[in-house]
């Protein structure tokens, strides 16, 4: 029996043959009952005296001699045995003592025994469990003790019962053996070999079902008695503890469950009762400017599903809400600067709750923009009020504002400017504002001005800021030409007055051809036709066409005041418009004029002459250059007008204002400027259609719309009537045809 098996195989096998004509049924019986007694007496833990290298070659040679379904079934029924007479007997007399001390001493015991069997059935496990796939060694122990033990009714249920008893009682701020109940889960999960079933059929679905109930009614509690921000913090902690839990003394992979039936029971069955809590909710932390407790539950409902889009929904009602009631407040206020303010201070505000709060969410920034986009729509003068708040910061004698603060004021406006839907709206009233600023030397720099136009073409492209550059180029060529000039009259008879002509392009610049011709004084008609000649000599083709509503002058005028007898001349430099000049003028050849008869002498249109006569008659004390008899507020056509002598200033140079009702235009110039909008759109419109018409030969009606839409959407919104319209009125002009097979699809004619 000393004999080792060679390493040849035919020698082996031979040697194989030996044995099985060797071994008797009594010796095979004789090793059977030395390994069942070595087993029990493991199980006893009084293996001191045993042979480990005799009982590994007993094994081996009864499974080397095929009996090893002897031996395996022998293995399990004297560990079968042991488990159901002693190791669960004694779990159960200690269910009311020491209950999980004892069952997890038995299961440490039961563990160093089967290792210890594994190592004595080593070549069994090795041969005969593989090719018989039977359950290894110490799956079956795992199996046994599973079954035998802890699968046994009043144990199993006395086991789940105390568990979840220990955990509520922690829950309750008791202090429990986390070490026997961490002990009993590890022991659970080596049970399920590989699985999670016997720790989650035995503990977890169970401890899964009563958190849930425990958690409804802390729920119910923690929103009886506290504000949305408190239960908020309450429930982070809850999770916080649970987490903990299951790391601590539970098994790992049982944090992932708890915290889904936490994130249930306590956020997503209640989180639109949190959004919406009155004097704490939502709303109220955005009014107040609650950031740290938006951004606590920011982060509690990003946890499940539909939460954010729950918060986000309330943020968007207050938005729209405090939107609307700005929109619905522009009648009452009369600075359209301070309304377009209020817009930029509520954007800067929820910019900061994206930023502070919500962690810059593509969502929470959609809806923001979303929000602003509509109800800065609702107000049709949103357009021309952005225009004039921009004309505002940078004109000059803007006090307080430094580069740096122009800088971030652009780019503010810039953004309210992305949300408008009539871009082309806003253009017109940008160009009309700018004009005015580069006319009448207001602009705060041109830096500054070039700067806005940048970030308008950055925004929509270099077609919408074309014109708006264009303004500037002939501003640079004014000058030159001006330089030029005066060089040229350095060699003819001098004039007596001096004068500067900005040449501006009719394409570029927001200009009506005037309908009447304004007379002008003989001096400057002189100086004029002297620069016509000149700038046509070298620009032949071209028309020059005067718009005196555009010019300045500045007049040397004396005043001669009378005082006890004595007259004493006092001169000033008046500051005027260029049809307040002609009108001054005229007092030079004669004392006083009625309002007929400056309108006659002067051609003047009745609605210019009108504004400059109140701004010299009926304005500021300190800029009523003439006197007006009768004295009323009113110009009439039989009024008579004389010159003020006794006119004084403080000041050598007066700039006399021009009388305007308001910055903004009154209804009927706004409905002008409308159509001239809607004008303009029709050729837009026209120019898409014929653009993508040419480049698709044929195309089908709805599919035309939308790609026409698509086109001109960076600009303005066209309705789907309109393009309708301009299609037809293409079709009437011979520019497109239906086609002949199907009514709603156009063909191009080249």
């Amino acid at each position: 029996m000393s004999m080792k098996p060679t390493s040849s195989k035919k020698e082996s096998q031979s040697m194989r043959i030996a044995f099985e004509m060797n071994m008797d049924e009594s010796y095979v019986q004789s090793m059977l009952d030395l390994l069942e007694d070595a087993i029990r007496t493991i199980q006893n833990k009084d293996n001191g005296g045993l042979s480990y290298e005799e009982l590994y070659r007993n094994a081996y040679t009864l499974v080397l001699h095929k009996h090893g379904p002897r031996l395996y079934k022998l293995m399990k029924e004297v560990i079968e045995e042991h488990l159901r007479k002693e190791v669960r007997d004694i779990v159960q007399k200690s269910l009311y003592n020491n209950f999980l001390a004892t069952l997890n001493t038995q299961w440490q015991d039961h563990k160093v025994s089967m290792q210890v069997i594994k190592d004595v059935f080593m070549y069994m496990d090795r041969v005969y469990v593989k090719n018989n796939k039977v359950d290894e060694v110490q799956d079956l122990g795992l199996k046994l003790f599973k079954e035998l033990v802890v699968n046994h009714p009043p144990i199993k249920t006395h086991l789940t019962s105390t568990l979840l008893d220990m955990v509520s009682k922690e829950r309750r701020g008791e202090i429990v053996d986390r070490g026997a109940v961490k002990a009993t889960c590890e022991m659970l999960m080596a049970l399920g070999i590989k699985t999670r079933t016997v720790y989650e059929e035995n503990f977890e679905q169970p401890f899964l079902e009563v958190s849930g109930e425990f958690f409804k009614m802390e729920s119910q509690q923690f929103l009886a008695e506290n504000s949305a921000s408190v239960y908020v913090k309450k429930v982070e902690a809850r999770i916080k503890e649970e987490a903990e839990r299951a790391k601590h003394y539970l098994d790992n992979s049982s944090e992932g469950p708890i915290t889904n039936v936490v994130e249930r029971e306590l956020i997503s069955v209640h989180m639109k009762t949190i959004v919406e809590m009155e004097n704490s909710g939502v709303v109220y932390m955005l009014k107040n400017d609650k950031q740290d407790d938006l951004r606590c539950m920011y982060g509690l409902l990003q946890r499940v599903e539909g939460g954010l889009l729950c918060m986000c929904d309330a943020m968007k009602g207050y938005i729209r809400e405090c939107g609307k009631t700005l929109v619905d407040s522009e009648g009452d206020i009369n600075n359209t600067v301070t309304y377009v303010q209020s817009l930029l201070d509520l954007k800067e505000r929820f910019d900061q709750f994206l930023k502070n709060s919500f962690g810059t969410d593509h969502t929470f920034k959609q809806a923001i923009c979303s929000e602003f986009e509509h109800f800065l729509n609702l107000n049709p003068k949103s357009p021309e009020y952005l225009s004039l708040f921009i004309d505002d910061k940078l004109k000059k004698g803007t006090k307080g504002l430094t580069e740096q603060d122009i800088e971030r004021v652009l780019d503010q406006s810039i953004v309210l400017f992305k949300f408008l839907v009539d871009k082309d709206v806003f253009e017109r009233y940008y160009k009309q504002h700018l004009a005015k600023r580069l006319l009448n030397h207001r602009s705060v720099s041109d830096d500054a001005e070039k700067n806005m136009i940048s970030k308008l073409k950055t925004e929509c492209g270099c077609q919408f800021t074309c014109k708006l550059e264009g303004m500037f180029k002939d501003m640079s060529i004014s000058n030159s030409v001006n330089e030029k000039f005066r060089e040229v009259t350095k060699e003819m008879p001098p004039l007596s007055i001096d004068l500067t002509v900005r040449v501006l392009t009719t394409g570029y610049w927001p200009i009506s051809p005037s309908k009447v011709t304004s007379k002008l004084p003989k001096e400057a008609e002189i100086a004029f036709e002297r620069f016509k000649n000149f700038y046509l000599k070298d620009h032949s083709g071209r028309q020059l066409n005067l718009q005196p509503h555009l010019g300045q002058a500045d007049i040397n005028a004396i005043f001669y005041q009378k005082k006890d007898d004595v007259v004493s001349p006092k001169r000033h430099i008046l500051l005027v418009s260029t049809y307040q000049m002609c009108i001054l003028m005229l007092f030079n050849r004669q004392q006083s004029y009625t309002y007929k008869d400056i309108q006659t002498e002067s051609n003047i249109p009745e609605k210019e002459l009108k504004r400059a006569l109140l701004s010299l008659a009926v304005g500021r004390m300190q800029q009523r250059v003439l006197q007006k008899s009768p004295k009323t507020k009113e110009i009439a056509s039989t009024d008579e007008f004389t010159i003020n002598d006794q006119f004084s200033s403080k000041l050598i140079r007066v700039k006399i204002q021009t009388a305007i009702a308001s910055k903004s235009e009154s209804d009927p110039e706004r409905q002008e400027t409308r159509q001239r909008v809607d004008d303009d759109r029709k050729h837009e419109i026209e120019a898409a259609i014929v653009r993508i018409m040419k480049a698709r030969k044929e195309q089908e009606h709805n599919v035309l719309i939308a790609e026409v839409t698509g086109l001109l959407k960076s600009r303005f919104m066209p309705s789907p009537s309109a393009i309708k319209k301009r299609i037809e009125s293409l079709i009437e002009r011979e520019y497109l045809v239906r086609s002949p097979n199907d009514r709603k699809v156009y063909m191009y004619l080249a």
